[in-house]
């Protein structure tokens, strides 16, 4: 798990750059937090849908990929249940089928106080080849 952790930490520079940070990975399970920024509001001075989807998308990539084997988005959804407007938002991804070809999770985004701000779904189709190439070294990345 630590050579994923690494790997996404370091390649997925989009989550970097929206100030997104990894704190756990286990086989089928993720969770990452996203501290609210300034740039994450929209014009209503809430925390922007895309930002919310993009911390929960980046969630279920790490979850869908913890097994080794690379996972690519095919489907997702998202529900916006309540705004989210200071402090940090956690995203925890949990596996609910997984197949060959095929496997799906649910990613629940919640605030501070523990209350649920959106509610993700997605599925990925499971590509027969690792996620991280042989002759992949992390820190000639950095």
């Amino acid at each position: 798990m630590k050579k994923i952790k690494q790997f996404f930490a370091t390649e997925d520079l989009f989550a970097r750059h929206a100030g997104i940070e990894l704190l756990e990975v286990k086989p089928g399970w993720a969770k990452a937090s996203m501290k609210i920024e300034p740039f994450h509001y929209n014009g209503a001075k809430t925390v922007h849908g895309g930002a919310i989807f993009t911390l929960a998308d980046f969630t279920f990539a790490v979850a869908s990929n913890s097994h080794g084997t690379l996972a690519m988005g095919i489907n997702t959804s998202v529900s916006f249940v309540k705004a989210a407007t200071k402090g940090t938002l956690y995203a925890e991804a949990g596996e609910q089928a997984l197949n060959p070809k095929l496997a799906s999770y649910l990613v629940q985004i919640t605030d501070d106080n523990n209350d649920v701000v959106a509610i993700f779904q997605g599925m990925v189709y499971r590509k027969n080849q690792p996620l991280i190439p042989a002759d992949y070294d992390a820190l000639e990345q950095v």
